[in-house]
């Protein structure tokens, strides 16, 4: 292939990439979507690796795709809390809390703070307690602490929880695509759009 054709699929997946980020930190889900599967169609070896993707997919109420690509994330990501944990929320969409619970996908390894207690507390055997405790380590913990605790409280129905934590990672929030997560869930949460 010309050396100039593949230029052109790679400035033309960076662009349809940004499209995606910039229409999910709009809230405009379905057209992330729509902007990341032009970024596959450009370079399909990527799929496994586009969990933005299935994040998008997650917020755009596409639930079976959502839960899809994080099977396939795995692939190439097996030790991730972040990916047992999104699979497992679109699986509790689909499926109910308890049997996504039933499910969710193993990890051993993931040492990053406090992805390990978040993991325990996913899987029945840790405590809200555990994962405050190991968030002190840091503004990092404490951000994906907040957010893992929000999603999780929101899964099983725990609104006024949710609220409190989904908040207070909004706060933390970076400028990274995992910070613009947590200002998107807190925007659709604190807009009563997340049932």
């Amino acid at each position: 292939m010309n050396l100039w054709i593949v230029l052109l699929f790679l400035q033309s997946a960076g662009d349809w990439q940004r499209q995606g980020e910039s229409a999910f930190r709009s809230g405009n889900y379905a057209q992330s979507v729509e902007a990341f599967d032009r970024v596959l169609q450009a370079m399909p070896a990527e799929r496994p690796h586009h969990w933005q993707r299935g994040i998008s997919l997650y917020y755009a109420g596409r639930f079976a795709d959502c839960r899809a690509q994080f099977e396939l994330h795995r692939t190439v990501n097996p030790e991730d809390f972040e990916n047992a944990a999104w699979h497992m929320l679109c699986a509790a969409r689909l499926d109910g809390f308890e049997k996504a619970r039933g499910k969710l996908i193993p990890i051993r390894a993931d040492s990053r703070a406090p992805m390990h207690e978040l993991f325990l507390l996913w899987k029945g055997e840790g405590t809200v307690d555990g994962v405050l405790k190991a968030m002190q380590s840091g503004r990092s913990a404490e951000f994906y602490g907040n957010l893992y605790l929000a999603l999780f409280e929101e899964t099983r129905g725990k609104r006024s929880d949710s609220v409190k934590y989904a908040k207070r990672a909004a706060e933390l929030a970076g400028p990274d695509y995992m910070g613009d997560v947590a200002r998107a869930h807190w925007r659709e949460l604190s807009a009563g759009k997340l049932k």
